[in-house]
């Protein structure tokens, strides 16, 4: 008997799936939970284990495809049943959905789907669309849903430009918005002056309209300008982007666009941190963790955001979210890119545990075994170029947080004490933050806060 192989849901807001890579070929063995494929998501890469033991009969979808979940990728057959591949086939929706929309529509839909949509500029998008769900019955239609189920990432800039996503043609899979979708209605929007408009109106004969109260609050929307065009050399390799490597960069750009950043440099003595971990990683060893600088750094962090919450803060919109918890992100660079698995109610744990919890996390990011709820909640980030070499960094934050910091390499170097030289291990540590919300004043309180635990450690508090 067949088994149907489907596109997992990796967490609450992942509505799609990319396949990365087939671990096994059509015709291969598997076993149940044996790994199968790898996916990538808004969230996480993860390997997904077979759902049944058999012979790879049927693969649906190629490397690189983008599927919705719950869209069958390919089926295990009986030991012994014929195998072909059938990439080039559309992907069906699984029959035991979770509710969630999947790429199959009703014969109404397929039909005006075949038909390709007309060219619409953004302001003409923008006029239709309202007119359509006032006469509708008030109900959202599927495709209303599966918009609202589009990336994290597509959300994030239909709400900060106060854009309604229903109100853009989307050409991602069953009429998702994608994110080139919503710049270029931004861009579309922002191209339609409020000149423009009152030349229009007295061609017209109209009087030009009014700005509202939010029209006259909200400039419109500088156009995305494109990038230059590149011509690779005879010589030059072209790849594309890994899916990771396009979320880095989408989230990297967007954040420089979000926020104010402003960068504060500390220069801390580890002495008393060598000392005592010299004393105690024995002692961590046997307890199955690891005693590093990171582990006090985290430690200190964390009780520094307890002293200035403000830096243990989210922006969403024009508000500010103060979070109870403390949840520690911690980057971890990989072969293939970075991703930032965070240590939940990190407050709530000592030494020992955040010592454990890091090795955990790490091996487990590098192993592609992360659950995406373990990569998403992070109300500060802590990322470690120091491993590298670097004396310091000036991070980008991890939106929506307004803080981030960077750690760099502990080293030795000459320093002046009670007036005298002396070799010391030294490291600068830098934070990020956003200026919108963290004046510099308080992001050097939180900076003084955390050398001041590091430079002078209880050694009864590890």
């Amino acid at each position: 008997m067949a088994t149907d192989v489907v596109m997992p849901q990796m967490g609450e807001s992942i509505a799609e799936g990319t396949i990365v890579r087939w671990i096994k070929k059509v015709g291969d063995k598997v076993d149940r939970d044996e790994p199968l494929f790898e996916i990538s998501t808004d969230k996480v890469d993860a390997e997904i284990p077979s759902p049944a033991a058999g012979v790879v009969s049927e693969i649906r979808v190629k490397e690189g495809e983008t599927v919705p979940v719950n869209s069958i990728v390919a089926v295990i057959g009986a030991a012994g049943a014929a195998a072909s591949a059938k990439p080039s086939e559309p992907p069906k929706a699984s029959p035991q959905g979770d509710g969630s929309p999947t790429a199959t529509a009703p014969p109404r839909e397929q039909a005006a789907a075949s038909a390709p949509p007309p060219r619409e500029t953004g302001q003409a998008r923008a006029e239709a669309k309202p007119a359509e769900r006032a006469a509708s019955s008030g109900a959202k239609s599927t495709e209303d849903l599966v918009r609202e189920r589009s990336s994290p990432l597509v959300r994030k800039i239909a709400k900060e430009h106060d854009v309604d996503i229903s109100q853009i043609h989307g050409t991602g899979i069953a009429g998702r918005v994608t994110k080139d979708d919503i710049l270029g209605f931004l861009a579309g929007s922002a191209s339609a002056t409020p000149a423009t408009g009152a030349a229009s109106a007295r061609q017209a004969g109209a009087p030009a309209p009014t700005p509202g109260p939010r029209q006259e609050a909200r400039a419109p929307a500088a156009p995305v300008p494109a990038a230059p065009k590149f011509t690779p050399g005879a010589g030059d390799v072209v790849e594309k982007m890994s899916p990771m490597r396009k979320r880095i960069a989408e989230h990297m750009i967007l954040s420089r666009r979000t926020s104010a950043h402003v960068h504060s440099v500390f220069e801390v003595n580890f002495s008393r941190l060598a000392q005592i971990r010299e004393a105690r990683k024995g002692e961590f060893e046997r307890a199955g963790a690891k005693l590093t600088y990171m582990s006090f750094i985290i430690k200190a962090a964390v009780d520094a955001l307890r002293a200035v919450p403000v830096v243990n803060a989210s922006v969403d919109g024009d508000t500010i979210v103060y979070h109870q918890d403390v949840n520690v992100g911690i980057a971890v660079a990989l072969d293939w890119g970075l991703i930032v698995p965070v240590i939940k109610q990190a407050d709530e744990k000592n030494l020992l545990g955040l010592s454990r919890a890091v090795v955990d996390l790490a091996n487990r990011a590098r192993g592609k075994q992360l659950k995406p709820d373990e990569v998403q909640g992070g109300t500060f980030t802590i990322t470690n170029p120091g491993v590298f070499g670097a004396l310091f960094g000036t991070p980008i934050i991890n939106q929506p947080q307004v803080a981030i910091l960077g750690v760099g390499n502990v080293e030795k170097r000459p320093v002046v004490i009670d007036d005298a030289i002396a070799i010391r291990p030294m490291a600068y540590l830098t934070l990020g933050y956003d200026h919108r919300v963290i004046d510099g004043a308080v992001a050097d309180h939180f900076m003084s806060h955390v050398k001041k635990q590091i430079e002078n450690w209880d050694p009864n508090a590890v």
